[in-house]
């Protein structure tokens, strides 16, 4: 028998039971597992673990709600052995995926760097070498201070490459994607936020580093797929894929959809013949921007775009609730800023009152993408109709230096800087504007 050191979510209070919803899970590193443990089917590991916890060589610590960037106090480091840690994130699926690299990890498994994107990025692969999550540390993502790639220097909080979305805070929006993809209408991967400890990344070379401060990383299941969306073309998709994904993109304002970031899921020959493969969308760090920024929609002018949304689509977006999607981030994300959240509600909003008017994908996301004449960028409609109603609130908008965006790019559209009360007249002149505003759209088409 060989001793191995791993670390799984448990419940607080009621033992380890990997498939129970939890906000605060604590963390149970445990010795003298047998062999068989790492080879178990997924099925079978409740079992096996309430059997492990038998064993006297337990240690306990706790995680946190919050998103600590240096190491907690009272948090026991000692350990020489790699472990993992839920900070944000539950339900089964994500508590299922935890566990399978806490196995990969205490039976040796490194972290593996994939030489994709502009930030770190890691897989982690199980005993029989398929890839099973993908990690992105806060602290590599593009131009952040540890970042492996050569594009880092900055410190954590300061704008990064999408000037409305802070270096250091990608990953709370991969979890917002997940949180807010109900029932998992447009496949967003299950994510959470986790802390790794011990775990031998790229850029650390120092062991002493390495067992000193935990890692915190967004973590994601890793999705087999054949091939992206720009190896095939928008031929091959199904209408309903398109759609799910572009309605996700749209409520988020989505500032980097493009096509290397849509997997088409394997299928066998004649799926890809018959042009029905579907998408599954994946890194979603750039979107929920603090302010009303330009998105990318690369589906924008494929044909399924303009097919009408289904009986079943146009269910799915009138039971949108964006004030209860707004009470999920504040009360899951509650780092994420209320600027971000109030952009969520506008686009939720924009989006149900397009779609009841008629409007399809495409012409929803024309009007929230900005323009480009002679050279110059102009405001998108959305972007227009918000200064409109900006406008019309007294003694808000006076401030010249916001008036010319010099903070918040074309517009200076941020929805941040208003309080409450201004926030509430705001939502109800936007919503009283919007059907001219769609009716506009539908006799220029």
């Amino acid at each position: 028998m060989r001793l191995f050191k791993m670390a799984v979510a448990v419940d607080q209070h009621h033992g380890f039971k990997p498939f129970n919803r939890s906000q605060r899970c604590k963390l149970q590193s445990f010795g003298h597992l047998d062999q068989n443990l790492l080879e178990l089917s997924q099925t079978s590991l409740s079992h096996s673990f309430e059997l492990a916890f038998e064993a006297d060589n337990i240690h306990r610590s706790f995680s946190t709600p919050c998103l600590p960037l240096t190491t907690l106090a009272g948090e026991d480091l000692s350990s020489p052995h790699p472990r993992i840690e839920i900070v944000r994130g539950s339900g089964a699926p994500v508590h299922a995926l935890v566990v399978e690299v806490a196995i990969a990890m205490a039976s040796g498994v490194q972290p593996i760097p994939l030489p994709s994107g502009l930030g770190g990025a890691y897989a982690f692969c199980n005993q029989s070498g398929n890839n099973i999550a993908v990690a992105k540390p806060v602290d590599e993502e593009p131009l952040a201070f540890n970042n492996p790639k050569g594009s880092g220097c900055q410190m954590l909080g300061l704008p990064g490459l999408k000037g409305s979305i802070r270096i250091g805070e990608t990953g709370i929006r991969e979890l917002a994607a997940y949180l807010l993809d109900h029932g998992g209408f447009a496949g967003v991967p299950p994510t959470a936020l986790v802390k790794f400890y011990n775990a031998a990344f790229s850029v650390t070379t120092d062991a002493a580093t390495v067992s000193a401060v935990p890692k915190l990383a967004s973590l994601q299941r890793f999705i087999g797929h054949g091939f992206d969306a720009g190896e095939l073309g928008p031929s091959f998709f199904s209408v309903d894929s398109v759609h799910q994904i572009g309605i996700l993109d749209i409520r988020l304002l989505n500032l980097d959809r493009h096509a290397g970031n849509m997997l088409v899921m394997k299928h066998d020959h004649n799926s890809y013949v018959h042009g029905v493969a579907d998408l599954v969308p994946i890194d979603h760090g750039f979107c929920l921007p603090e302010w009303l920024d330009d998105p990318y929609f690369e589906w924008l002018h494929w044909p399924q775009a303009s097919i009408p949304f289904s009986d079943s689509e146009f269910e799915y977006i009138s039971k949108l609730d964006p004030f209860r999607d707004a009470e999920i981030l504040r009360t899951e994300l509650p780092s994420l800023r209320e600027s971000s959240i109030r952009v969520l509600i506008v686009c939720t909003i924009f989006l149900k009152q397009a779609a009841a008017a008629g409007l399809c994908l495409a012409d929803i996301g024309q009007m929230m993408t900005r323009e480009f004449c002679g050279g110059e960028e102009s405001p998108s409609e959305l972007e227009n109709t918000c200064l409109k109603v900006r406008a019309s609130i007294p003694h808000v908008f006076r401030n010249e230096e916001t008036e010319e965006g010099s903070d918040c790019g074309i517009g200076g559209i941020s929805l941040g800087d208003m309080n409450q009360g201004e926030w509430e007249y705001f939502l109800e002149i936007f919503n009283k504007l919007l059907p001219a505003v769609f009716e506009d759209k539908k006799c220029k088409n």
